[in-house]
């Protein structure tokens, strides 16, 4: 018995459009599978793929926050220092800044991101030792 053979009609579709088609695709389903309860199955093993892919998005998303989080952390506490300890500015807006951001929202990080990073460590903390601050 199909949804076509069956003496209920099928609900008008009233108010959104996305629920209206969502009705009429799962009617439509429902008919070419033979019936609700085929339907009902196909759904229910559907339904731990949907659960993984719904985890995986989440857990994307959460690291796309917590990326962007922490570079603008990085960003503002460098400038906010960088007249007092331009050394430790350049540390936290520099090549180490792109590193996290990308480790957090991209999920990669090659070996020219760290040697980048350590390049900068380094160049930064010679120039401040070279540099001496006046003395007040």
């Amino acid at each position: 018995m199909s949804v076509e053979d069956s003496n209920i009609p099928a609900p008008p579709p009233q108010g959104d459009p996305v629920v209206a088609s969502g009705l009429e695709i799962a009617m439509n389903w429902g008919a070419a599978l033979g019936g609700p309860e085929h339907l009902k199955v196909a759904l229910q093993a559907l339904e731990p793929q949907l659960k993984r892919e719904h985890q995986q998005h989440v857990f994307r998303m959460t690291g796309l926050y917590l990326g962007a989080v922490i570079s603008v952390a990085m960003l503002s506490s460098g400038i906010y220092i960088a007249q007092d300890v331009w050394w430790l500015a350049t540390l936290l807006c520099g090549p180490s800044l792109i590193a996290m951001g990308k480790i957090f929202v991209l999920r990669r990080s090659d070996g020219d991101d760290m040697t980048a990073v350590s390049r900068g460590t380094r160049t930064s903390t010679h120039a401040a030792a070279q540099a001496q601050p006046p003395v007040q």
